[in-house]
């Protein structure tokens, strides 16, 4: 999802080393991003550009961390929301769809930074309209912290992905009780 890897673009490295890597500062991680998703914006954004995207980033990730804990979208997000979508006209679209159908899409009116942020905004704001903002997940490996949607039937994932931040922690935790003084010998 748009917004999702948006956030995930502050990487942390998940093996606890601490490293950390900001992706919007690196023009070849943007245009690759950009490019994934159709959206179109001169790189590398100018340095205005870069700390409003950085503020997005910053606020989207406010959002994200309540839902994970519980919360449900407040009138304040809905608002910040709605003022990035605001920014930024679409072109309503009808065409056909794979099935035969029809279906009504939406092309960004024009390009640039305010465009692809409308889009990262609309991106969650889906999210939260259609799916459930229960669902979002911040991965339980503090060295990680990577933003996730649980699709799990039974919203029990910890970990953005099981073999390798589930794995290392795991072994982390075998480890450590090995290692304790009062553990008993197997």
């Amino acid at each position: 999802m748009l917004w999702d890897d948006f956030l995930n673009s502050l990487h942390h490295d998940w093996r606890g080393d601490g490293a950390i890597d900001d992706r919007l500062d690196r023009a070849d991680w943007l245009a690759g991003w950009l490019g994934g998703y159709g959206l179109s914006a001169p790189v590398p954004p100018s340095a205005e550009e870069l700390r409003a995207l950085k503020r997005m980033r910053d606020e989207l990730h406010g959002m994200a961390a309540g839902f994970a804990a519980g919360a449900a979208p407040s009138e304040a997000d809905l608002a910040t929301l709605n003022a990035y979508m605001a920014a930024s006209a679409v072109v309503r679209r009808l065409t056909a769809s794979e099935d035969g159908g029809l279906r009504i899409g939406h092309i960004p009116a024009g390009d640039g930074w305010t465009a692809a942020q409308a889009e990262i905004a609309a991106s969650m704001a889906r999210m939260i309209a259609a799916g459930d903002p229960s669902r979002v997940r911040i991965c339980q490996n503090p060295s990680c912290l990577w933003v996730y949607y649980d699709e799990t039937r039974n919203r029990s994932k910890r970990y953005c992905d099981d073999k390798m931040c589930g794995n290392l922690l795991k072994v982390r935790r075998f480890r450590a009780k090995r290692k304790a003084p009062d553990a008993p010998a197997e």
